[in-house]
């Protein structure tokens, strides 16, 4: 193997420092994942760990390879959330003072989680690379050593960790998907997965609005920015120590789209029962993205994080739900007269919709002036039966016309 960062003795060093103070997290069959894929696809749940993400195995090796003195300056990181609290929890456990700097667009459940980890907590900037300016001009004033989110050897090793569990566990895996932001977590597994199994393949995946290594590697240069469910690998600028592992023995990048990556974090907590944010639940997007590249096969999905707000997982719940049709909103048009709602809410509940929300309106001016517009969202089953209840409606003479998520008629544009 070529002259790269790390080595597997490094990811063995790594995992003989950290144990005792990371859990080794389990790979669980995931059956109703693989039914959805069409692979046979077990999940290794670093959400699983005290912090919720796979950051603490990096978090963890560096810090205790710090000499006293530089234990006793004290470390800074940047971070949107999940190394950050890896670094804060570690830190305080080996009373190591901390201070973190976060992009202003952190999600508030990862700021908060690591203030309260005893870490002196910064918001400044839009992005990673903001955020990182003020890294570097506190380690100026203040001499705290660097803790790197992923261009480090110590990090990347203690992340490479996971490979080597996974396949103890499974060891004909023949394939392990892996999220990459700026590549600490895929130059780690992958340089300890292809030394233990060459065979194997390691694919990446990156949001669409984030395609970094793509640019890096194929040297193109596709637009990067934007807001994604996949904060925790919205990543502008590539580790410069993971890139000639990624570029190398990395066998592809797939890129996905932010629908997609809704359907996975739904997926996970619909089906696997299981917590994953955005970045957590890219491996999975990936295998929907692609299918026929993954049928059949063997594959380890690492849950690399679980750190999802609570009403974002609601939102992300609700809009698949109406993207399956079991959620459905329509408007009727009709006369003024009493009886009207009665009728239609007795016509659905006969057909064994539940009715979520209903309000009128008599004053748009494309509705007579004698007449009333009525809206209406019901839960269905499927979308068979969501088919059904329209067509029943029609077939009153209600004329039910569909309303999409902006309450426009999808007919109307």
């Amino acid at each position: 193997m070529a002259d790269y960062a790390i080595t597997l003795q490094d990811v063995e060093r790594a995992a003989s420092t950290i144990q005792g103070q990371v859990l080794r997290t389990p790979l669980v069959p995931a059956p109703r994942l693989s039914q959805m894929t069409g692979a046979t696809v077990c999940v290794k749940h670093e959400n699983m760990q005290p912090t919720g993400s796979f950051k603490e195995r990096g978090a963890v090796n560096k810090l205790e390879s710090l000499t006293p003195e530089e234990r006793k300056r004290g470390v800074i990181a940047m971070s949107a959330g999940n190394h950050a609290q890896a670094v804060a929890y570690h830190a305080r456990r080996l009373g190591i003072p901390a201070t973190i700097v976060m992009p202003e667009s952190a999600p508030l459940v990862k700021a908060e989680n690591t203030r309260a980890y005893g870490a002196r907590v910064i918001l400044y900037g839009e992005t990673l690379y903001e955020s990182a300016h003020r890294v570097r001009e506190i380690i100026e004033a203040e001499g705290l050593v660097l803790v790197h989110p992923y261009d480090d050897p110590k990090v990347m090793a203690g992340q490479g960790t996971i490979a080597m569990e996974m396949l103890a566990d499974a060891p004909d895996l023949d394939q392990i998907i892996v999220p990459i932001g700026g590549g600490g977590l895929i130059s780690g597994i992958t340089i300890a997965a292809k030394a233990i199994k060459p065979s194997i393949e390691i694919i990446g995946v990156e949001a669409a609005l984030y395609p970094s290594f793509l640019n890096a590697i194929r040297g193109e240069n596709q637009p990067i920015g934007g807001q994604t469910l996949a904060e925790g690998i919205a990543v502008k600028t590539v580790g410069q120590l993971p890139l000639p592992i990624v570029r190398d023995l990395v066998s592809d990048i797939i890129s996905v789209e932010e629908p997609l990556i809704e359907r996975a974090v739904n997926a996970y907590a619909t089906l696997q029962r299981t917590m994953a944010e955005g970045a957590g639940a890219a491996g999975l997007a990936a295998m929907l993205a692609q299918p026929e590249r993954f049928e059949g096969k063997r594959v380890g999905l690492v849950l690399c994080g679980g750190n999802i707000d609570a009403r974002i997982l609601a939102s992300v719940m609700v809009r698949e739900l109406e993207r399956d049709d079991r959620i459905a909103s329509f408007r009727i048009t009709s006369n003024d007269r009493p009886g009207l709602l009665g009728r239609v809410a007795s016509l659905l509940g006969q057909l064994g919709a539940n009715i979520l929300e209903v309000s009128h309106g008599r004053l748009y001016l494309d509705v007579p002036a004698k007449g009333v517009s009525i809206d209406i969202t019901i839960e269905t089953r499927d979308r068979a039966h969501t088919l059904e209840v329209f067509e029943s409606l029609k077939a009153e003479g209600l004329d039910p016309r569909r309303l999409d998520s902006r309450c426009l008629s999808e007919t109307a544009y």
